[in-house]
């Protein structure tokens, strides 16, 4: 989680801090103009600031993700796979409305979810900064809403290939695996020089060949982690109607999904704003950093000192990572081993 929401002046944030989202511009950040059928629209008027890079920046991963663009003329677009099919949507925001736009069988479904996407169901006033650090980046980023997807195999597929391996080589696998064992996004995405892909359906995913994860740099853990989960997709999908806790202990009990993993999922798939990740390499020398000068932080301390935010400490984590107070690096990168070269 740490690495996604450290700010950098070149490029996006890593792993989804935020997404980039221009505030102007007409042209289509590589989506291209024509429609292969007509977009079903939405419009919905947040309550307060909406920041759709904030938002939505978490359900990027990387640059070049397949399935997750944001385009010069302010828009995010995303392409998932839904309980009802495939399906894109177009968020844009102006003048305190958003206007969705999505195409395919998912189309009506991720239309009635968008609210929620935006975070319509936090509740971002029931959070009191304790720390001035905390109050700061808050003020600084008053369109902060936690997203919920209503959707578990999306987060934890990447979830799990982001475990022990460096951002690179998580990145690369997903975009990988997804351009080539997903569909074509529905609707003008899937078309262009950078088409966008919806991922795989559980069926794909359990059937790709053990030396297709190989070149994707996916060890065996990981491949048999995925293939467990898939093969229950339908039980790890209720998980969504459970609370973040429960809904945990359900994505817990596939062999290989622990408590990092299903952290991250309900993140993003419940908009749960208490699920801390624990048992990340950099977030407790960053939490510490931030709230006591203590670079050393492990789990443990990071926990006491969120202890003043139960029930927000993930927000509050966000609003620590967002804020730019980030220990300076003392040792080397974590290497980058690609076993698709082995």
């Amino acid at each position: 989680m740490a690495g996604r929401f450290v700010q950098r002046p070149t490029r996006t944030a890593v792993r989804g801090g935020q997404a980039g989202v221009s505030a102007g511009g007409t042209g289509g950040g590589g989506i291209p103009r024509q429609v292969a059928a007509a977009a079903r629209v939405r419009r919905w008027v947040p309550e307060g600031p909406l920041d759709l890079g904030l938002v939505l920046g978490p359900l990027r991963r990387g640059p070049a993700d397949p399935t997750f663009r944001a385009t010069a003329d302010g828009s995010v677009w995303r392409a998932c796979r839904t309980p009802a099919g495939p399906g894109t949507l177009r968020v844009r925001a102006y003048g305190g409305e958003v206007l969705g736009e999505a195409w395919g069988p998912g189309a009506e479904w991720l239309l009635d979810g968008l609210p929620a996407l935006l975070g319509a169901a936090d509740d971002p006033e029931a959070f009191v900064p304790r720390h001035r650090v905390v109050a700061l980046a808050r003020h600084r980023r008053p369109g902060l809403r936690l997203t919920r997807t209503g959707l578990v195999l999306e987060s934890l597929i990447p979830s799990v290939l982001e475990q022990k391996v460096t951002t690179d080589e998580a990145y690369r696998a997903w975009r990988l695996l997804v351009r080539r064992f997903g569909e074509p996004a529905p609707g003008p995405a899937g078309f262009g020089e950078r088409p966008m892909f919806v991922m795989p359906a559980a069926r794909a995913w359990a059937l790709i060949p053990s030396w297709e994860w190989h070149r994707a740099g996916v060890d065996d853990k990981r491949a048999s982690t995925i293939l467990r989960a898939v093969r229950v997709a339908a039980r790890m999908e209720q998980a969504v109607g459970m609370p973040p806790g429960e809904a945990r202990a359900r994505l817990e009990v596939v062999p290989g999904v622990g408590v990092w993993t299903s952290a991250e999922v309900v993140q993003r798939s419940h908009g749960a704003a208490d699920e801390v990740t624990v048992g990340d390499l950099h977030l407790p020398g960053i939490v510490g950093w931030a709230l006591a000068g203590d670079r050393h932080a492990d789990d443990s301390e990071m926990l006491r000192l969120l202890e003043p935010y139960a029930g927000q400490r993930h927000r509050a984590a966000r609003l620590i990572l967002l804020s730019g107070l980030i220990p300076a690096r003392r040792v080397p990168k974590m290497p980058r081993v690609d076993i698709g070269l082995l």
